[in-house]
């Protein structure tokens, strides 16, 4: 009796044992592995934001990511089911040599230019009114023709060219956004100072329907908010666009005064909440006003009369991208440099990963990783690129690498309080101490990388951010 006590209290004893052995190893196959991050300054030509020259500029001036030209719908469309993509292919494709992405506009009228409304147009009776254009400062006065924007043949073009540049361009890499154009001078949406001659809200609806429906990848952006009651812009606050401001550090800030109103920030309140918020989900875009070329990066009592601040625009509109001159066409003195610097960096998204920690299981060949990311920028990473996980052995060979949608850098809000994403990766067949690497895939090949505000950024390999080390058995 007392032997077959002491067999079952062996049985039970070695029991325990296996059961802790086997907890044991679940704890170690489980145990987290984590990893704080350092920050450093993220680059100036990050993909999608940032300072935008027209393109072509001299190089070595100041980094981008992005050129902008505008382009004749007349070099473009032939007849109303004709077009000529050769001039937009060359455009792209040049830009996209240099690791860039283009931003453009097509116009049908431009001061001082003679091409814009196709021909076939003009030789049907489309009816013309040319003029001498005075708001065009700083430059001089210039001749300028406009269209009759309610002619039904110019509607049908607008429809038909709108919907083959959509079929053609959507989502296409080597070009990042566009600004809608085709309605006024310089494709800004305005006849100023013949407001006489501008589009009805029925020719701008048409517009609009057309590239809501054509271009549901590439964002399209607007050059004036517009709620339901404005006096002659078509509501555009619940439609799916973002918006540029051309008159940017200039015409930007509300000042109090109603001759104002139609500066930026007032005509967004105006537009209503839709149009206020419109930054967390459309890209805020434009163009610094000439006259602040380059000088809204002096010191404030060198700036121009009117020049508002660079730094309370950017906060106010949550721009992404702003077209510039000023330091791509002149080389900028250190102390203008600096404060350019500074102040572009902010500029749309800037993303540090503060923490990354990493959960290996041995029994389901899995590994989670659960990242802490703080948007340090001004506005969202808009873009949908897949991000990537790779796997570096010790040898510098990358052993395993996949798409996570978990990780994606897409739509997190700026905001001190860090987003917490989390994924899980193969780890299958693997065994020893490997680097954990993440990038963001852009689709242009050649494409400048978005990199991260962190110093291991790139200490592994070229565009990767190095998140820690695992180690599996």
């Amino acid at each position: 009796m007392k032997n077959r006590v002491h067999a079952i209290l062996r049985i039970f004893c070695c029991t325990v044992i296996y059961l802790l052995a086997l907890l044991g190893d679940r704890t170690t196959t489980h145990a987290q592995q984590a990893f704080d991050l350092k920050p450093a300054d993220s680059p100036l030509d990050n993909p999608l934001k940032g300072l935008v020259p027209y393109a072509r500029p001299y190089p070595d001036r100041f980094p981008h990511s992005m050129e902008f030209s505008y382009l004749a719908l007349s070099d473009l469309m032939l007849a109303e089911d004709a077009f000529d993509w050769r001039p937009l292919e060359k455009l792209l494709d040049d830009i996209a040599s240099r690791g860039n992405q283009a931003v453009v506009r097509i116009y049908v009228e431009y001061p001082g230019k003679k091409r814009g409304i196709p021909k076939y147009l003009i030789k049907g009776g489309l009816k013309l009114h040319t003029y001498l254009n005075t708001n065009t400062a700083p430059l001089p006065p210039k001749q300028i023709t406009t269209p009759d924007y309610e002619d039904e043949q110019l509607r049908s073009a607008f429809r038909a060219f709108i919907a083959a540049f959509g079929d053609k361009y959507d989502g296409d890499a080597r070009l990042a956004y566009i600004t809608a154009g085709l309605l006024g001078t310089w494709g800004e949406w305005h006849t100023y100072p013949r407001s006489d001659l501008w589009a009805s809200k029925g020719t701008q609806g048409i517009v609009l329907d057309a590239y809501e429906a054509a271009f549901p990848s590439t964002p399209v952006l607007l050059r004036y908010p517009a709620g339901p009651d404005h006096g002659y812009q078509t509501e555009n606050a619940s439609r799916p666009f973002g918006y540029h401001d051309d008159s940017f550090a200039w015409a930007t800030i509300d000042t109090g005064k109603q001759e104002d109103d139609w500066f930026y920030m007032p005509a967004l309140k105006a537009a209503g909440g839709a149009a206020i918020n419109k930054w967390k989900s459309h890209p805020i875009g434009g163009e610094i006003r000439p006259e602040a070329w380059g000088k809204i990066f002096d010191a404030p009592d060198q700036w121009p009369k009117q020049a508002q601040s660079f730094r309370d625009c950017v906060s106010q509109t949550h721009a992404t991208w702003l077209m510039d001159t000023g330091l791509f066409r002149e080389v900028a003195s250190p102390q203008r440099l600096e404060r350019a610097t500074r102040e572009v960096r902010r500029m749309g998204y800037d993303f540090f990963v503060r923490r990354a920690a990493f959960f290996p299981d041995e029994r389901t060949g899995r590994c989670k990783i659960n990242l802490q990311l703080i948007n340090q920028g001004v506005a969202p990473f808009y873009a949908d690129w897949p991000t990537e996980v790779a796997l570096v052995d010790e040898a510098g060979k990358i052993a395993k690498r996949r798409l996570v949608p978990g990780l994606s850098m897409r739509g997190h809000l700026p905001s001190a309080t860090a987003h917490e994403l989390s994924a899980s990766i193969d780890t299958a067949g693997l065994s020893g101490t490997y680097s954990v690497l993440m990038r963001v895939v852009h689709p242009l090949q050649g494409g400048k990388p978005l990199r991260f505000a962190n110093a291991e950024q790139g200490q592994t390999k070229p565009g990767w951010l190095t998140l820690g080390k695992i180690r599996l058995r």
